[in-house]
């Protein structure tokens, strides 16, 4: 981590608490090195903890025996398009990299931070971060024409939860990366953006 732009400094790996310094370690068997979230996270184990069930289950809903119809996808781009509204670089710049990924679209995660409705996106997924948006900025103003709109599309009832609590848990994301400058791995800059040759 870049602690010189950081103004909380990352605990070493050496001396967390085990099943974090475990989770951690997988996450960096299976990326190739340590999303600064992880670390910076864990100064505090039990939100650490807590942070990382809440986002298993909303991000991984099979990890939580539950089905969705909001594909890998689909939920980084609504992490992608909510965190530039809240204007997050960590989690534009990361969840972007992961959204090319899942989409296997070079061009869709800056797109999609700079203007959406203008993006390369289905029309499904234009209702569907439509929702996630009026979520970010005017949850207050949610009325039973935006469950219509998601509706027309295949969405259901369910389907809004997701989205709205991917929202709000990443609204939540976005202010304490951003408060606490946390600066993004320069590896998730190149991510995705060239695809692989078969």
């Amino acid at each position: 981590m870049n602690t010189s732009t950081n103004r909380y400094p990352a605990p070493q790996l050496a001396n967390l608490p085990d099943d974090i310094r475990v989770k951690i370690l997988e996450v960096q068997e299976k990326a190739g090195f340590i999303p600064n979230v992880f670390l910076g996270f864990a100064r505090r184990p039990a939100e650490w903890r807590a942070f990382f069930a809440y986002h298993d289950a909303l991000m991984l809903p099979e990890s939580a025996g539950r089905t969705s119809n909001l594909t890998k996808g689909d939920r980084e781009m609504i992490v992608t398009a909510t965190s530039a509204a809240n204007s997050c670089l960590y989690c534009v710049v990361a969840h972007g990299a992961i959204l090319r990924i899942y989409e296997k679209k070079p061009l869709v995660a800056d797109q999609v931070a700079v203007n959406y409705k203008k993006a390369d996106i289905t029309p499904r997924q234009r209702a569907m971060v439509d929702f996630a948006m009026k979520v970010c900025q005017q949850s207050h103003a949610i009325e039973d024409a935006d469950f219509e709109a998601l509706q027309a599309h295949g969405f259901d009832d369910e389907d809004a939860w997701d989205i709205a609590a991917i929202t709000a848990f990443f609204g939540l994301s976005n202010r304490m990366a951003s408060f606490s400058s946390m600066q993004p791995n320069p590896e998730f800059y190149l991510m995705g953006r060239v695809l692989k040759q078969k």
